[in-house]
């Protein structure tokens, strides 16, 4: 009987402890469930809140870009309003400096007066561009207006830019070219603008007296130019970051002129789009530099001149119309264009200049953008659509240098856009052009 309750005791321990494993693992597996869901709600959590930033940095983001935007088109509006501003004393300071040249047989110092004045208005028309320029080059604005060019005249252009400063400094220049002509396809005035900006800077950091070279050699579909002089030289830890934005190379007291630090980033930009390279070599300061640049040769063939009908005997006077608020650039320009011979009236704002247009017969009308009253794409829009056939030249004199500004003069009628300081040259190319109404 005691062996039978044994036996029995002992199945029951043993169910008894089967059931608690069970139990236990029942527990465990309970313990693992909980474990995960709240891993899982941890983890539901995180990417909750991982969502919350990523909404908040893409709304930060965007509104990072628009004030980026925003403050880029700021920048590009001041820097316009700004060179508008300073081309505007510029032009009767330019014009006054025509009119001395007309002059300098009196007195032998006015040549020299001269050449000063026409020098720096020179300097400061370059900065302004340049200002202008760096703006365009950050935004990815600068375009080209491309044709077979010689290289042999891009180069005679860009001297003629940087001889000013060579002369005054009674430097060296030599230039030595192939024999055969080399034909690029690209735009005059921007490749103009990149070998006068290392002409000019070659001759600034470079010494009185010193040298500086032009070699021109053909390699296969290229040509490589280089310019090199024996001036100030380059330090190495600067050379690779020389044609940075606003980077800036040797500087010293007497250096005090050394400029904006935009024209070699304007060089290095412009070459590339012309798929073009430039690099930079100085054994050190005070051992000169050397600007190589490659650019590839064009196959097309260079445009032929037309049959021009030459003029002969003296050019007819025209009557011209000048719309300019500043009272001394339209005094100055209206001398220079009477000295030609030319009948010119003068009006100082919009309204009263439309009124003359109407009034009397002009052959060129030239009319400032920003005038009171009227600005002068209001002038010229309501002269055309008023004035019967045939219409006088319409030429606009501006401050703004914007691609948009021409694209707008020509929506409103203007025949032609100079950007002050005015070319005389050119201006009086387009007015003898016009016959006689």
């Amino acid at each position: 009987m005691t062996q039978d309750m044994h036996a029995v005791h002992r199945r029951e321990i043993k169910l008894l402890r089967e059931t608690i494993n069970q139990l236990l693992i029942m527990a465990k597996m309970q313990v693992q469930e909980q474990d995960k869901s709240e891993a899982f709600n941890l983890l539901i959590s995180q990417l909750r809140e991982a969502n919350q930033h990523l909404v908040l940095a893409t709304f930060g983001a965007q509104d990072m870009q628009a004030s980026a935007e925003a403050a880029s088109l700021r920048q590009t509006e001041f820097l316009a309003m700004l060179a508008h501003e300073l081309r505007n004393p510029l032009q009767p300071l330019a014009m006054a400096n025509e009119m001395l040249a007309k002059m300098v047989d009196l007195d032998p110092q006015l040549a020299h007066v001269h050449g000063v004045i026409g020098r720096q208005v020179g300097h400061m028309a370059r900065l302004i561009d340049d200002l202008l320029d760096a703006s365009r080059v950050s935004s990815g604005k600068v375009t080209l207006q491309t044709a077979p060019l010689l290289l042999s005249d891009i180069l005679a252009s860009a001297v003629e830019t940087g001889q000013a400063n060579i002369s005054q400094r009674q430097q060296v220049l030599s230039m030595t070219l192939p024999k055969e002509p080399l034909v690029l396809e690209g735009d005059l005035v921007r490749l103009t603008q990149v070998f006068a900006n290392l002409l000019i800077n070659a001759s600034k950091f470079t010494h009185e007296f010193g040298h500086i070279d032009i070699v021109a050699r053909r390699d296969d579909n290229l040509v490589e130019i280089t310019i090199s002089d024996d001036g100030a030289g380059i330090s190495p830890d600067i050379q690779p970051y020389i044609f940075d934005l606003f980077t800036q190379g040797f500087r010293s007291l007497e250096r005090a002129q050394g400029g904006l630090g935009i024209g070699l980033s304007l060089v290095r930009t412009i070459t590339q789009l012309h798929g073009g390279t430039v690099d930079v070599f100085s054994a050190g300061v005070g051992l000169g530099s050397q600007f190589i640049l490659k650019f590839p040769l064009s196959s097309l063939s260079l445009p032929q001149p037309g049959n021009e009908e030459q003029a002969s005997g003296a050019v007819l006077p025209r009557r011209v119309l000048l719309i300019e608020d500043n009272a001394d650039a339209a005094e100055m320009l209206a001398l220079l264009l009477a000295q030609d011979g030319h009948q010119v009236d003068v009006r100082h704002d919009g309204p009263s200049g439309l009124r003359a247009a109407l009034d009397a017969p002009y052959d060129v009308i030239v009319c400032d953008i920003g005038l009171p009253g009227m600005d002068g794409y209001q002038v010229i829009s309501s002269a055309r659509a008023a004035l019967a056939a045939p219409l006088p030249c319409f030429v606009a004199a501006s401050g703004y240098s914007q691609l948009d500004q021409y694209d707008r003069a020509g929506e409103a009628g203007f025949d032609h856009y100079l950007v002050k300081p005015l070319n005389i040259a050119a201006l009086s190319k387009i007015i003898t052009a016009q016959g006689p109404r």
